[in-house]
């Protein structure tokens, strides 16, 4: 069973959650949004990345990236592609 902590307001702030695996879950009260490490740092640490990401922070991706992880086209098609037979 998981268990929470809570010492802020409603609301506000973030509760760490020891989920049954005996990680920890970080969740901002005010967005919603977690994320889940070994440790109450770790979690909080990445965490804090997604709420950045969340807050338009981050840099924007760049030809050599896309180079670099081998993708070749961001443009979506006129026409979309049919759907393999399981997801039909």
């Amino acid at each position: 069973m998981a268990s929470a902590t809570r010492d802020a307001p409603d609301e506000e702030g973030v509760i760490f959650i020891r989920e049954e695996d005996g990680s920890i879950t970080a969740k901002d009260l005010e967005t919603g949004l977690a994320r889940g490490g070994d440790t109450r740092a770790q979690a909080l640490r990445l965490l804090s990345e997604v709420l950045e990401l969340h807050e338009g922070g981050g840099e924007p991706i760049t030809e050599e990236d896309l180079e670099e992880f081998g993708i070749e086209d961001l443009e979506t098609p006129d026409e979309p592609k049919e759907l393999p037979d399981f997801l039909q």
